[in-house]
């Protein structure tokens, strides 16, 4: 893997993100998506890998790329769960400023990391993982199954994550278009025997979940 590569399109990301939410302020478009159903398809998703209504007792949550913490209010009206404590981490100061203003909730931590640091019951990621802008797609790949791997060991019960799909009919340069067999083969060799691969929701996309 080129580090310095993958470096540059993270940097490249926090860039474009800024300049999201500085035209798109607290809006699903700040953080990439087209409209807020698209949004809420993908946390519906995401939220697949919890034991809904055996999940009451308080759950928490690490949030990589956390965005303005939309998730944080998704998870917070979800029934069938109460959510606990939220680490919402993202490497713009300026996005998680947004946060902590969107949220103003103390069991809400914002931190300005690119990495993973607490552990947790689960771990999302949505959509992070999308935009590689120059990055070879064998380095971001690698970058990807490195978070993979940092991800599972923050989480105790579970995690889930997105990304575009190779089943596309056509693809844009500066975007990653995951295989999702591929992947999948990654998480049930090296993480955990249950692995769940979700590909029939109506977008572009994938998500796999991973219960411990």
């Amino acid at each position: 893997m080129n580090p310095n590569k993958t470096q540059s399109a993270i940097e490249a990301n926090k860039k474009l993100y800024e300049e999201n939410l500085e035209e798109h302020g607290l809006t699903n478009k700040s953080v990439g998506w087209k409209d807020v159903d698209s949004q809420i398809i993908r946390f519906e998703q995401l939220c697949k890998v919890l034991d809904l209504n055996s999940d009451k007792a308080s759950i928490t949550v690490n949030d990589w790329g956390c965005g303005y913490g939309a998730m944080f209010k998704y998870l917070d009206e979800l029934e069938g769960i109460r959510l606990g404590h939220y680490y919402g981490y993202d490497i713009s100061e300026k996005m998680l400023e947004a946060a902590r203003g969107f949220i103003d909730d103390p069991r809400a931590e914002m931190l300005h990391s690119g990495a993973v640091t607490n552990e947790a019951d689960y771990t999302f990621v949505s959509g992070t993982f999308n935009v590689k802008f120059e990055t070879d797609y064998a380095d971001w790949k690698d970058f990807i199954f490195n978070k993979i791997k940092e991800i599972d060991k923050y989480s105790r019960r579970g995690f889930a994550f997105n990304l575009l799909s190779k089943y596309v009919d056509w693809e844009e340069s500066h975007l990653f278009y995951g295989d999702p067999l591929e992947i999948f083969d990654f998480c049930k060799r090296h993480i955990s025997r249950h692995v769940t691969l979700l590909h029939d929701y109506p977008l572009y996309e994938w998500t796999i979940y991973v219960k411990k």
